[in-house]
């Protein structure tokens, strides 16, 4: 029997996962850290080399209060972030005085057949304290295919402005047989002030 070794002792440091982990092996393509910006955009690096790619978020922090994390997906190279989508979101929270929690519906959030920015943050919003950044993971399934839709599935964690612990369900579709070949990351308002976000293929 053959044991699994990850190919760095840190976990930060890790560019791949040993063969047979998690059903398939991590590629690290693409790193960026945001500083004030705008957007963070991924325009390279997603074609038909992996049937699934996935997007980790490390503690995004918004520069503007009360906010949500948003993306998009591009079927022209990132020249438009507009695909029409459908989706579906729910949120745990906890609030900090330990009274309030429940499992809730995110009406607000989801999408029909909407071209608009898919929100990763449901049922509250982020905040600008050191406690309120947000982390988690999006995956896009077989964004070159060209017969079908352009599943994903995220999930996201944060401290919201009202001091709410929020664990994000989101799921849906980009509703295109083209090529899917950029994301674009933006908050609703504002920039994103600091935080890194992963892009790895999985293979």
């Amino acid at each position: 029997m053959s044991i699994n070794v990850c190919n760095n002792n840190s976990m930060s440091a890790i560019t791949s996962l040993p063969s047979g982990v998690g059903g398939g092996s991590l590629v690290l393509i693409s790193t960026q850290t945001a500083s004030s910006s705008s957007t963070i955009d991924f325009t390279s690096g997603i074609d038909s080399t992996y049937k699934e790619y996935i997007f980790k978020f490390i503690n995004i922090h918004p520069s503007t209060d009360s906010v949500s994390f948003d993306f998009n997906l591009s079927a022209d190279s990132g020249s438009n972030y507009n695909v029409t989508k459908t989706s579906s979101t729910f949120a745990a929270y906890h609030g900090e005085n330990g009274v309030e929690s429940a499992v809730s519906y995110g009406t607000v959030q989801d999408l029909a057949q909407s071209t608009a920015f898919q929100k990763l943050t449901v049922l509250s919003s982020l905040g600008i304290e050191n406690d309120e950044s947000l982390s988690g993971t999006l995956h896009l399934f077989d964004p070159s295919n060209t017969t079908f839709v352009k599943h994903y599935i995220a999930t996201t964690n944060f401290n919201s402005t009202s001091d709410f612990q929020m664990n994000s369900y989101i799921a849906g579709y980009g509703n295109t047989t083209s090529a899917v070949d950029a994301v674009q990351f933006k908050m609703s308002s504002g920039n994103i002030d600091s935080g890194t976000i992963k892009m790895y293929g999985v293979s």
